[in-house]
Order: structure tokens, then C-alpha cells, then sequence
């Protein structure tokens, strides 16, 4: 499980985030809600170590403490973020891509067995493992995206508007592969502009605004609250 409380967040004088605080349990898919400059962003980079803190962060992945740890120790104990904008190597191949994401000591000893899941997931990229990257499409780049995390071994995935840019059928794809690793038994942490697709494939959420967790629930009890409903599904039809 994944447990995060006191999450404060500045840049410059600026509040970004204000004692953000929520949970994930493995097998879960957890959505995060909010408008843009919300600080969702910033939540998943304060998790992942990207982005300095104030005092009282606290991030606990099964127990262990991660709340101090350098970036690099965070994948290494177990926690993978996919970045807003996909962040690929666009030169390198898909091949080199995927073994980028398997520097960790925790994935290398397992590192042909990770590809293998990673292929079973995204069958597209088995196709185009010599292709470079900044040749593919959008959709195909984010599989690379999660496909060089979950490389890493993870047992926490975060994803960062995974479905940006993409097209309708290529959102409903790739959120059909999240919905497989879920299945796995990865706890999964996503924000995601896509509120309406995102609660179809989503166990429970968080709402966030002006930098502070405002409320959360089920994924079909926000989808059924009349605020989220005029917020970010498109009113209350």
C-alpha cells in the first residue's frame, strides 16, 4: 500500500500543494480530479521525489519509508512514475527504451521477463522493437512510456495524463492495458485530465483543488456527486 500524508508543495510564493494526503492499495486504480494548475502534477512528482517539499511529507510504500530518499531510491524501492509528456528517448529505439527503464538493481535479474510482460501488454511494440522512437505515433510512444516503468519492477505505478493528445480509440486502448496491470495486483495512482474514462476504469479518486484535497470517494459516487458532475463530466445531464 501506498500511504502519502502532508504533502506541501511551493514554488517561489506560491502554494502548489497544502498538506496533501491520500492511499492506494495494490490492485487499485486511483484517480486524481482536478483543474488545471490544481497541483496534481506536483502531487505525483512530490511522491516520486521530483520536487522539493516542506516539512511533514510522509510516503510509505508497504511499510517502508520513502519520505527522504533521493529519486533514483524511490524506483529502486518499488515506485515508477510515466511523466507528464511521456518524457521517451526519442533517439533510441524501442528496444533501448525498454532497457533504460531496467537499470534498477531490483529489475535486472528479472529483465527479459519484464519485456515479455511488457510485449504481452502492448503488442504493438513487439512489431517495432528496432523502430526509434520519435517516429512512432502519440499512442505508441505513451506504451513506451509505461512499458519502460513498469522495466523498473514496480509495485506502485504513477501516470501523469497518460491519455493526452490521444484519440478516442486510443485512449480506451491504452486504459484497457491500465485496467491489465491493475490485475496484476500494481497499485496504479493517475491524473488525468479525462475524468469520465478515467472513473470507468477507476476503483476510488481524489478531488483536488486550489492545492488541497477537497473530497474523494468511489469512483461511482464521484461520478454520481453533482459537483464533480459540473466540474469535469460535462454537467449533470
Amino acid at each position: 500500500m501506498l500511504e502519502v500524508s502532508g504533502i506541501n508543495v511551493s514554488f517561489g510564493q506560491h502554494r502548489a500543494l497544502s498538506d496533501a494526503a491520500l492511499t492506494v492499495k495494490r490492485g487499485e486504480i486511483v484517480v486524481i480530479l482536478g483543474a488545471n494548475g490544481a497541483g496534481k502534477s506536483s502531487l505525483l512528482k512530490a511522491i516520486a521525489g521530483l520536487v522539493k517539499c516542506g516539512p511533514g511529507k510522509q510516503v510509505r510504500l508497504d511499510g517502508s519509508d520513502l519520505s527522504a530518499l533521493p529519486a533514483h531510491l524511490i524506483v529502486e524501492s518499488g515506485l515508477a512514475l510515466v511523466p507528464e509528456g511521456r518524457g521517451v528517448f526519442g533517439e533510441l529505439t524501442v528496444a533501448e527504451n525498454l532497457l533504460m527503464g531496467a537499470n534498477p538493481k531490483r529489475a535486472r535479474a528479472i529483465e527479459a521477463a519484464q519485456r515479455d510482460k511488457v510485449l504481452a501488454l502492448f503488442p504493438r511494440l513487439g512489431e517495432r522493437m528496432k523502430q526509434v522512437v520519435r517516429t512512432m505515433s502519440g499512442g505508441e510512444q505513451q506504451m513506451v512510456a509505461i512499458g519502460r516503468a513498469l522495466m523498473s519492477n514496480p509495485e506502485m505505478l504513477l501516470l501523469d495524463e497518460p491519455s493526452l493528445g490521444l484519440s478516442p480509440l486510443l485512449v480506451k486502448e491504452l486504459f484497457a492495458a491500465i485496467s491489465r496491470i491493475r490485475e496484476t495486483g500494481m497499485g496504479l495512482l493517475m491524473v488525468e485530465q479525462n475524468a469520465r474514462e478515467s472513473l470507468l476504469i477507476a476503483d476510488r479518486g481524489y478531488v483536488i483543488e486550489n492545492g488541497k484535497v477537497s473530497g474523494s470517494g468511489s469512483a461511482a459516487e464521484l461520478q454520481s456527486d453533482d459537483s464533480v458532475r459540473r466540474a469535469y463530466l460535462g454537467g449533470l445531464t
